[in-house]
């Protein structure tokens, strides 16, 4: 991504009601479907400006690359820990059979080879361990927003299903979600291509509205960690190394 976009990660995650309301939903989703003994060991791939760390340290201990070097400086005083460098495919220089779970949040659009990038990960999984992923759902949705952050993609389940197979795991569980909030998306995505006016979607609302987006938002957690909802902004998945 531009440095722009992570200088304003950084001055909004925290606080912004969509990574709030993700991190929340993770949470929920890794107590239900990749449960972990408290001594784990855990990768966070693409860690950007590091404001998922301090969440996913409650599960166990925590090692992150970023391939940004000023995001990884970041988020290594965030988390307290020396974020490495790296990009998957290719550059990732961890031990194989390490890993409890591996994280990738919103992380696998931005990779041009997908499922090359997966099969590098399933190899530094230790036995039993599991794969967390989100990705943004519904291609009909590209927008700007898509183009400044340099997705490659946009998923659908079944597109992200088929590059899972494709990088060696099986789906255990996989869900839209932003759902709730899903026909304002929608309805603001058709008027800004309507009206060629496309607005900042990392736009900090006021404070009493973004509280109350999220908690629309992570209300979500009651349900996608249990069911499969069939739409929303975006998708989450649990996968394992197929057998094999």
């Amino acid at each position: 991504m531009d440095r722009a976009i992570y200088d304003r990660m950084a001055e909004i995650d925290a606080e912004h009601w969509w990574f709030s309301a993700r991190r929340r939903i993770v949470s929920a989703l890794i107590r239900r479907q990749a449960p972990l003994e408290p001594d784990a060991n855990i990768l966070e791939v693409g860690a950007g400006t590091g404001s998922n760390l301090a969440m996913l340290q409650t599960f166990g201990r925590v090692d992150a690359i970023e391939p940004d070097e000023a995001a990884r400086a970041l988020a290594s005083r965030r988390g307290g820990i020396a974020v490495g460098g790296g990009m998957l495919p290719d550059q990732v220089e961890l031990a194989d059979g390490r890993y409890d779970l591996i994280v990738l949040l919103d992380v696998l659009e931005h990779i041009e080879n997908d499922r090359a990038s997966l099969r590098v990960l399933k190899r530094k999984l230790a036995p039993g361990g599991r794969l967390v992923l989100t990705v943004p759902a519904a291609p009909w949705l590209w927008s700007s927003h898509d183009v400044k952050h340099h997705h490659k993609r946009r998923y659908t389940k079944r597109t992200l299903h088929d590059a899972l197979f494709d990088g060696g795991f099986e789906v255990r569980h996989m869900s839209h979600f932003n759902t709730l909030l899903y026909p304002v998306v929608a309805a603001a995505r058709i008027a800004a291509k309507v009206t060629r006016r496309e607005g900042d979607d990392d736009a900090m609302p006021p404070t009493g509205f973004n509280t109350l987006l999220e908690r629309v938002f992570a209300s979500e957690r009651y349900w996608v960690t249990r069911r499969s909802l069939p739409f929303g902004v975006s998708l989450l998945a649990v996968a394992e190394p197929a057998a094999g």
